[in-house]
């Protein structure tokens, strides 16, 4: 094939080619429009003091990269609705998409004989898969899901959002990456995206589930004591012995606002407490939580 037809296929392939629209338009979202790999603390207005300013990211606009993933799977929409039986051109709103988002890092990417920049030689991966999508017909009770992800858990159904050099630990740095991604995040659920799919526009709402992260990376992202902590729960306040006392009554109660208010007791010292005693009330939480995971079990 000649070359502009090919330069055409890799343009459609990448975030940014495509044409959408956000009903109300997005609040708090970087403006950043070409091809769609953005710097990393695009986003952010304020300077952030702990954060060396060339912290080396480079991310997809969320949104953009969602935008993208639908429009791969546009086929299979069109496939689902016919299967469904539904009619395509009655068929303009209603769609809900859950999005699973993942969250790991990648160990040790040093240069080993290298003399470019010093960056931190871990990195992190923050990405997300589509998991299912449903659509609510009109005058229907029940939604009908048309588009469910086979292999979840596959890398081909994984997509890449951000590529960071940071050590997964370095809290203040995962922050202040990850930041503008929350915001865009939160911006994405309080609004309906207009697409183009199989030639109609249709509007689509978005869910967000942080069932991708382990462990470790949930008590970073919600600002709890690392894995050696007496608080052995990421969902309860259990202690190591009581939980070896007692396998079944526990109510979740780290949800992540209760995790802010906490990190504004250990913060601010209300009552003039003692380390221990401050650690006892705040139940480990320590350094500020910055991402609602939202944990579905």
């Amino acid at each position: 094939q000649p070359l502009h037809t090919l330069r055409n296929a890799e343009k459609e392939l990448l975030p940014g080619y495509h044409q959408f629209e956000w009903q109300p338009a997005l609040k708090n979202v970087s403006s950043s429009w070409d091809v769609g790999i953005i710097d990393g603390l695009s986003g952010w207005t304020s300077y952030v003091d702990d954060v060396p300013a060339d912290t080396i990211a480079r991310r997809f606009r969320y949104d953009v990269a969602l935008v993208s993933a639908l429009k791969d799977l546009e086929e299979d929409i069109m496939e689902g609705l016919r299967e469904r039986g539904l009619d395509d051109s009655t068929c303009t709103s209603g769609f809900t998409v859950a999005v699973k988002e993942s969250c790991d890092g990648m160990g040790d990417v040093s240069e080993k004989h290298g003399s470019g920049p010093a960056v931190p030689e871990k990195a992190v991966r923050f990405s997300f898969t589509i998991m299912s999508i449903s659509i609510r017909a009109d005058g229907e009770e029940d939604a009908v899901t048309i588009f469910q992800e086979q292999k979840p858990n596959s890398e081909l159904s994984c997509r890449p959002l951000c590529l960071m050099f940071v050590d997964e630990s370095d809290h203040e740095t995962l922050t202040a990456i990850l930041g503008p991604v929350v915001a865009e995040r939160k911006a994405m659920l309080e609004s309906r995206l207009i697409l183009s799919v199989g030639g109609l526009l249709r509007s689509f709402r978005f869910f967000f589930r942080g069932t991708g992260y382990d462990e470790k990376m949930v008590r970073e992202m919600e600002g709890l004591e690392a894995s050696g902590s007496m608080y052995v729960c990421t969902l309860c306040d259990s202690t190591r012995a009581e939980a070896s006392q007692n396998m079944v009554l526990h109510s979740i109660t780290r949800s992540h606002g209760e995790n802010l208010e906490r990190y504004e007791i250990w913060r601010t010292n209300p009552f003039s407490e003692s380390a221990d005693e401050l650690r006892d009330r705040v139940k480990g939480v320590s350094a500020k939580p910055f991402m609602e995971t939202q944990p579905t079990l």
